[in-house]
């Protein structure tokens, strides 16, 4: 059996173990879930923002997704300024794992002078302090290692929380987490041969990635982007699969070291399976490589936690493999030790 790498270099170069949290996602979904976080009670509804930034925002659009199709209008807002349409029936959700981010911080208070319905997640920090000086709705969700590798925890338990407004079925939770379990043990540390799917994506990754993506799996692809961006430390580009063939695909006539990552939904609507044949046949016409990943079958849910998981684990894998930490964020943290807040 081929090994790409050895437990001992993925602890090693990945010095806080991010890996290791990404084995008990499946566990950490389920007892996040189940846990007792008290539900919400707003009633009267008709527009739901959710604000966060990275992987709290990740967040808000895959909640964004869930609800494509119902007759609740959803905002979700990475930056300072609220939606004009905020009124009485508008539920804001800040949403910040750290409890310290500033645009998110910025939001709540802009929303506490608004007559809106107000909720806040975060582990702690100036957001739970806010919101107990203030009275307002308030969760606190654990963080896990890091924001991005908080992510089931705070997407389970809010699952939970909004339950009354956004009913997920409990069986469509619970094949989720199934499939998560399953996953696990294809692409964990525990299997770190040719024959883990997330560990031969990370392997063939090279240059820049270009991740192609299909309405509804955007949030898959955002996460992806950041994921990479954070943990390998690299350029990553993506781009709508329909709005890209108006204009995109024009950068392929002059040669880059650009890499297409094409992720394809099994429901993917007619017109867009059509149009994931016709961009493969251009790449193999053009000699262009490229990688394929494909969504399970299942309810949405399933299909997006599934892929997140599958392309974070990448992520991590592909630091390993160039010898990149993936935990430390320095740059982020230069911006964050210069920003003066004007929050609160």
């Amino acid at each position: 059996m081929k090994y790409l790498i050895d437990l001992l270099s993925l602890e090693k170069i990945d010095s806080e173990k991010m890996y290791a949290v990404y084995d008990k996602w499946p566990e950490i979904a389920k007892e996040s879930f189940y846990s007792d976080v008290k539900e919400c009670n707003y009633t009267d509804i008709n527009h739901i923002v959710f604000a966060g930034m990275g992987g709290s925002g990740a967040i808000g659009s895959i909640f964004s997704a869930i609800l494509s199709k119902t007759n609740i209008h959803v905002s979700v807002i990475k930056g300072y300024v609220l939606p004009k349409t905020v009124d009485k029936n508008t539920l804001v959700i800040t949403t910040s794992i750290s409890g310290n981010t500033d645009e998110t911080l910025s939001i709540l208070d802009a929303a506490k002078k608004l007559n809106c319905k107000i909720l806040a997640c975060s582990s702690g920090g100036k957001m739970q302090e806010y919101c107990k000086e203030n009275k307002i709705e308030y969760r606190e969700i654990p963080s896990i290692h890091s924001p991005r590798a908080s992510f089931t925890s705070f997407l389970y338990s809010m699952l939970k929380i909004l339950n009354p407004i956004i009913p997920v079925a409990l069986d469509d939770v619970n094949e989720s987490i199934m499939e998560l379990k399953k996953l696990q043990e294809k692409i964990g540390s525990n299997n770190l041969t040719i024959d883990n799917p997330a560990l031969e994506l990370a392997n063939a990754i090279s240059g820049i990635p270009l991740i192609y993506y299909p309405e509804g799996l955007e949030s898959v692809a955002i996460r992806f982007k950041t994921s990479l961006q954070e943990n390998s430390k690299m350029h990553v580009i993506t781009e709508d699969i329909i709005e890209s063939s108006h204009n995109g695909m024009v950068a392929w006539e002059k040669k880059s070291n650009v890499m297409p990552i094409l992720i394809e939904g099994q429901d993917d609507h007619i017109k867009t399976k059509e149009r994931w044949q016709i961009l493969k046949e251009y790449f193999k016409l053009n000699e262009i490589d490229f990688k394929e990943v494909h969504s399970i079958q299942g309810n949405i849910l399933s299909k997006i936690i599934n892929l997140i998981y599958l392309l974070d684990y990448t992520t991590i894998y592909n630091a390993v493999l160039l010898n990149v930490d993936p935990s430390p964020v320095k740059s982020i943290d230069f911006i964050k030790n210069k920003l003066k807040s004007n929050s609160f």
